[in-house]
Formats: structure tokens, sequence, C-alpha cells
């Protein structure tokens, strides 16, 4: 371990005297790109100076209590310090998403139900939303398509963090085990016999990559339409083709967007949320092959999933992958989910770690 992490000490002293550099900030996605890695390296480090000085301390306490034993008790209590600086070093330097620390773009899309599925999609967007003003993050929405009772057939939105959040308070990496089928289990507001009705939405959770060599997407790949927007935006949504729908023709990848006021801003918002799609599809493929030789108990999913059940009647929800189960459903839906997320993220945890004693 002492080669690996020698390593990271060298590049977070390098980022430091680079973002020391005013030539640095000349280019603001450089220096974002530095500044988060350095965020993220930077406790990984103290945690590497706690470990060795309690290592140091513990062997001069052993000497000096070998003489004398009147020091015996502060090396039992450095022994126990010793032992919790080893678990919270283990913890940080478990493998880790490099996108973790990024902001996420989530899409929401009904599915079986109809109409009670696009309702149940809005009502995803709302939770997702108060979680996030919780959070003291920002909500935008990119494009949408509602129905007439208030649902969504689909909606595709950004979560940012302020600048000022800490690499482990970043969107995407909190949200990113939401992704799945979301089924939910109630009277529907269509229903006049009062009968419980199942439908599902899919959630899909991408890190928003601000990086345009993350992926290289050739012009002769895309075919781009043109087409009136719908819905509301104000005056004069409806009198321009301003909507953009952009096709990835290699993969079939369609991404569309109509909430900006002009066609080119529609068109840089697609090519945005195009580059987000493709490396998540290009990730979800490589995840994939090597889940072949093994199966994490948590994981990033697609659509394809079903991850989730909210059960009305019983006020109860529940996660599959972890068997996580609580009757405050109506709370939850409110906002609070970091009960929920905290127990997904607590069950990858140990996931890595036993990667890291496989290893």
């Amino acid at each position: 371990m002492a080669e690996g992490t020698d390593a990271l000490v060298a590049e977070h002293a390098e980022i430091e005297q680079r973002l020391a550099d005013p030539a640095t900030h000349a280019d603001t996605a450089l220096s974002k790109r530095l500044g988060r890695r350095y965020n993220e390296l930077s406790p990984i480090v103290a945690a590497l100076n706690e470990h060795a000085r309690i290592g140091d301390d513990l062997a001069a306490a052993q000497e000096l209590a070998a003489e004398d034993r009147s020091f015996e008790s502060e090396v039992e209590s450095l022994t126990a310090a010793l032992g919790e600086s080893t678990e919270k070093l283990t913890r940080l330097l478990a493998p880790r998403d490099p996108h973790d620390s990024s902001d996420a773009i989530i899409e929401i899309k009904s599915g079986e139900g109809g109409e009670e599925s696009a309702l149940f999609a809005g009502d995803l967007v709302k939770m997702y939303t108060r979680y996030a003003e919780q959070r003291g993050w920002k909500v935008e929405v990119l494009d949408s398509q509602d129905t007439d009772l208030g649902g969504y057939k689909s909606i595709t939105m950004t979560v940012k963090a302020p600048s000022s959040a800490s690499p482990d308070a970043m969107p995407y990496g909190v949200l990113k085990f939401e992704g799945g089928v979301h089924r939910v289990q109630r009277v529907p507001v269509t229903e006049s016999q009062g009968r419980i009705h199942t439908s599902a939405a899919g959630v899909l959770v991408m890190p928003d990559i601000d990086d345009d060599s993350a992926v290289e997407i050739d012009d002769n790949d895309l075919r781009v339409d043109v087409y009136r927007s719908s819905g509301p935006g104000g005056q004069g949504v409806n009198t321009t083709d301003s909507a953009v729908r952009i096709t990835h023709l290699p993969t079939g990848t369609v991404v569309s967007c109509q909430n900006e006021r002009s066609q080119l801003q529609n068109k840089e918002t697609a090519m945005r949320m195009l580059r987000v799609r493709l490396t998540a599809l290009a990730e979800e493929q490589a995840a994939s092959a090597a889940a072949a030789a093994r199966k994490s108990q948590v994981r990033t999913v697609d659509r394809s999933e079903r991850i989730r059940t909210y059960n009305f009647p019983e006020n109860r929800i529940a996660d599959h992958r972890i068997g996580f189960k609580a009757h405050n459903l109506d709370i939850v839906l409110n906002g609070d989910l970091q009960p929920l997320l905290d127990a997904l993220h607590e069950a990858d945890l140990a996931d890595r770690l036993a990667r890291v004693g496989e290893a």
C-alpha cells in the first residue's frame, strides 16, 4: 500500500503547486478539475500523516514502556488510536467512483401504468427536488414532457452543488444509487373503484461531465432535428422551431431539449446531455464486463432493474438491493432520503472494502 499512497501524496503536492500558479486559474475548467481532485486527496493525505504520527508515537511509547511500566497505559491508548486511524484510512483508500465528486444529471421516465406512472414520476421529481433543497443544491430542468394531470412522461434535470461543497457531498456521489426501476403501489386518482394499482417509473442518474474530451463525438454520426417547442415557456415558445432533437446513430441514443429560448441554446444543452449519456453508456458497458467476475450488492444501474417499492396503503418504502424497509413513505417522498441513502452507501462501502481484501 505504501507505493500507492506515496503516489497519492506526490499527486497532492503537485496539484497544490499548480493551484498556486496564477496561470492555472486562467483556465477555469482546469482549475475547477484540479481543485476537485485536490479536495479529494486532502483528507487522504491528512489521514496518512495522522497514521504516521500515531505510529511514531506508539513506537516511542513502547520503547519507554520497556524500561518504565508507567508508560503501558499510553501504549494501550495509542494502540487503540492506531487501530481507529487504520480503519479510517482503509475507508478512505477503498476503490471509489472517479465521478463521485461531480454534479448529477437525473432523467426520470414514466413506464408501466399510463397516466398513473406519469404522476408517480412527478412525485419522484418532487422528492429529489426537496432533498436537493435540503442539501443546498440547485435543480435545473433541461427538458421535460408533462401530462394533462401534472405528471411527466419524461424529465431531465441537473443537480448542482455550491462551489464550497466538500467532495463527499456532491450530487452524483450521493444520488448515484437511485438509478433503476421505482415501483409504486397505490390507488390512482383515475381509479373510480378504489382498487390498488402497480405502476413504475425509470430513473437514470449520470455524472454531469463538463470535460469535452471525456468522449469524442463525430458530427457525421449525428442526426439533428428541429421542431416547435410545446408546453410552458413564456411568450414566443410555440412560434419558432427552437426545440432540438439529436440522435447518435451508432448507439441509437436520442436526446432532446426545448426549455431554452433559442435553437442554438437548445442544441448546446442537448449536446451536453448526449455527451453525458454516451459517457455513462461506455462506463456501463465496461462495468458489465467487469461484473462477470464479481457482482456488487449495490451499484449504479440503468432503468432495467427494479430497485425499490413505494407502498402507499402501508406507508412503506422498501429497497430490494439491501433489504431496507421503513414505514415512513410520506416523509421520504417529502425529501427525507438521508437514512435510505446512508444505508445504500454503507452497503457499497462494505463491498468496496471487501474488494480491498481480495486485492
